[in-house]
Order: structure tokens, then sequence, then C-alpha cells
């Protein structure tokens, strides 16, 4: 996600930190050239054969297609904010899992180490999950143990041969409060919250799911892409007769409207990724793991995650 500040001013216009330029450079430099060439050739580059198109088709079609391009971005953005609201209530169960484990289950006898204490485990499986959940959407292996640190060995081969779905974590959350109950430790009445919490964090985890697997419809994106393809390559030959020499500048500018407008609906469709507009999953699963180790009494904690060149994963 970029994070900076709005520029103001003549700033706004040369930006490229932040900026979808970077991903459309070489179609929007392509396009500027062939504008080059009609300008130069005056619309007739081969055999002298003048290839004679009005303003007429482009205003017909470029409203349309600015509305739809709209239109889809919206729905991408839908999605996107979908993404964060889950990943905001997400955070806010955590702290509540946290919170309830340490208040509504009893204690164990003095002297037992924090290792054997149930509710530890649960709390430090809850950032395994928030972690777990991070790499299923994003289809990234745990390389750097983001999870395992925060399992037990057993535990941590069960979610794997699970294919690394992080609601195989809840199960087990399921299966320590049930054990909960049968020591004593936790009235049933009270037990109810814990669970609905688990129950909470399950549904948040399978919504982001359903958003990952079900992408706006390919045939709709593909259409709109060829559309605003043929339109910003044909626009220099209906503009040269009329204005000129400021075929390349005009085309320019609606080129980087249209490709930008695609090239961003594209970033922010699929919410969970590394590109620089995709949420930042990093961030998150960092917040979750300081505010339950806080809970836990740690105080040796890692700090929060800041932006690189403006950019926050």
């Amino acid at each position: 996600m970029i994070v900076r500040e709005r520029p103001s001013g003549l700033r706004l216009f040369f930006l490229l930190r932040g900026s979808i330029l970077k991903q459309i450079r070489w179609v929007l430099l392509a396009n500027v050239v062939l504008a080059v060439l009609v300008t130069l050739t005056h619309g007739a580059p081969l055999f002298h054969w003048k290839v004679t198109v009005t303003t007429i088709p482009f205003t017909l079609m470029g409203l349309p297609l600015a509305i739809f391009l709209g239109f889809r971005n919206s729905a991408c953005y839908d999605r996107y904010w979908e993404a964060r609201k889950l990943w905001g209530d997400l955070l806010l169960r955590s702290r509540n899992l946290a919170r309830q484990c340490l208040s509504l289950i009893e204690a164990p006898p003095a002297g037992t180490p924090a290792s054997a204490d149930l509710r530890v485990r649960m709390i430090r499986r809850g950032i395994a999950f928030a972690q777990a959940l991070k790499h299923q959407l994003r289809g990234t292996p745990d390389t750097a143990g983001e999870v395992q640190a925060w399992l037990e060995p057993a535990e941590w081969q069960a979610l794997r041969a699970s294919g690394g779905k992080s609601a195989a974590l809840m199960m087990s959350m399921g299966q320590d409060l049930q054990r909960c109950r049968q020591d004593g430790r936790i009235d049933s009445v009270l037990s109810v919250a814990l669970d609905t919490t688990f129950s909470g964090l399950v549904a948040a985890g399978a919504a982001c799911e359903r958003i990952k697997n079900s992408p706006l419809p390919f045939s709709y994106t593909l259409l709109l892409h060829r559309t605003a393809y043929l339109y910003c390559f044909l626009l220099p030959f209906g503009l040269v007769d009329s204005i000129g020499v400021m075929t390349p500048f005009v085309v320019g500018i609606v080129a980087y409207t249209f490709f930008g407008l695609d090239a961003l609906g594209d970033e922010i469709e699929e919410p969970f990724g590394l590109l620089p507009n995709d949420l930042p999953l990093d961030a998150i699963c960092r917040s979750i793991e300081i505010d339950l180790r806080q809970a836990l009494g740690e105080t040796e904690l890692p700090p929060p995650l800041l932006p690189v060149d403006y950019c926050l994963t």
C-alpha cells in the first residue's frame, strides 16, 4: 500500500513513486511513438495510403469506455475495501482473543511454566493464524518461519499436512477450549464468548478466501482491456487532421488515463498480493503480533513495520 503525504503544486505532476506510470510506461511509450509517427506522416504511413478516421467514432466510444472503466474500478475497489475491513475485524478479534483467554480461562497452578500454560498456547496460535492466513491468501510458503515460530512441532506438522489451511488452527483452538471446559477452568456460559471469537476469526478468513477465489469475470476484464488498447492506438489517426502537431501530447494524456485506470483495476482486484497498491498484510500481522505478545506481558517487542520508499507491505 502506498503511504505518503499528498503533494501540492507542480510536485504532483512529477512524482514517480506511488504512480501507476511504472506499470504502463512501455505501452504508453509505444502509443506516443505511434502518435509521433502518425503526425510526421500525416496518417499515411504505408505507400502513401492515408488512414482516414474522423473524431466521431472516438467521441462515441470514449464516454462509454470511461464509464465502464470507472465501473470496473469501483467494483475492484469494493473488493479491496471489503478485504481491508475483514483484516481490521481480524485485528479486533485477535485482541479480544488475548483478553478473553487471560480473563475467562482460569490460570494454571502457581509454578507452571509458560510453555505449559494452555492460555499462552492459544494466544500464540492466534498470531500463527494471522500469519498462516496471509500466506494462504498470497500463495507464498512460510520460508521465514512466521507461522512455525508460534506453534509446537506437532501442530506445525499437522498444519503442513493440511496444506497450510489457517482454519486447521481454529480446530485446535476448539479442542483446547473443550479441554478447558472438561477441566473446569472455564464456565460453559463464558466459553460461548470465546467460541464466538473463534467463529469470527474463521468467518473473516473464509470471506477473504471468497474474495481471492472469486475474481471479476475474465471476459469483462478482457473486453475492457482490448477496447482501451484499440481506442488509444487508433486515436492518433482520428486527431492528426484536426490538431496536427499536438496529437502526441493529447494521445499521451488520454492513453495515460485509460491505461492507468486499466492497470490500477488489475492491481486492486486482487488485494492480497505484493504489488504496491495491495493491502499491507505484513504490517497488519506485525500489529497483531505486537498486541498479543504485549498481552502476554512480553517487553521485548518487534517494532511496527514502516513504509519503504513510501510502500507498506
